[in-house]
């Protein structure tokens, strides 16, 4: 119910799952982070308006438009599909159209995560499991090389987190973590339903 009603909400189309895996295995299959999960971060988890997240793995912009509307933030979401980013960019119509919102704060970029080029302000970084810890690694190291040229504090926000992820972040960067959200009712059947907060500096 909450699919159809923040689809038509925000004017967007995004409740279809990706058919079949992509012919590489570092990059996983596109589904939607559920609208029910995205509501109980946001209780925990405040954004602002002048913070700039980034999307890795972006699918139809779910995530982009749904922080836009709410907090009024910069979202840049980076989908390495063809046909995803096609879908985003009509979403990306479609919302502007009815929304009447400033277009250079919704943006896609039709590229490899890892190819991305951080920019100087994006300091929240979303991750729903997208692809495998080795190309998770290369975009995590982009991220504090741009750290080291602009000084800021950097939030990662993990979705159904991966084993991998957590060891790496953990055990071979500085980050540290700061926040757990648990998705109530399915968090007790599957313990992978939460998000966890990872920030540098903490």
């Amino acid at each position: 119910m909450k699919e159809y009603y923040y689809d038509k909400l925000l004017n967007i189309k995004t409740g279809e799952e990706q058919q079949g895996f992509h012919k590489s295995f570092h990059y996983h299959r596109y589904e939607p982070t559920p609208y029910a999960a995205l509501e109980e971060l946001f209780k925990h988890y405040v954004l602002n308006s002048t913070d700039r997240v980034v999307d890795f793995g972006c699918g139809k912009g779910r995530l982009n438009f749904y922080l836009h509307h709410y907090f009024h933030t910069h979202v840049s979401g980076i989908e390495m599909d063809e046909t995803f980013y096609r879908d985003a960019m009509e979403n990306r119509n479609s919302y502007l159209h009815k929304t009447k919102s400033q277009p250079d704060k919704v943006q896609f970029c039709c590229c490899l995560a890892e190819e991305y080029e951080i920019h100087p302000q994006d300091n929240r970084f979303y991750f729903f499991n997208p692809f495998s810890v080795q190309v998770f690694r290369r975009i995590i190291n982009n991220i504090l090389l741009s750290v080291e040229k602009i000084e800021r504090e950097v939030d990662l926000i993990l979705y159904y987190p991966s084993e991998d992820y957590i060891y790496f972040l953990e055990n071979h960067t500085a980050f540290n973590l700061v926040l757990e959200v648990q998705v109530p009712y399915v968090y007790q059947h599957n313990q992978n339903e939460r998000f966890l907060i990872y920030r540098f500096p903490s």
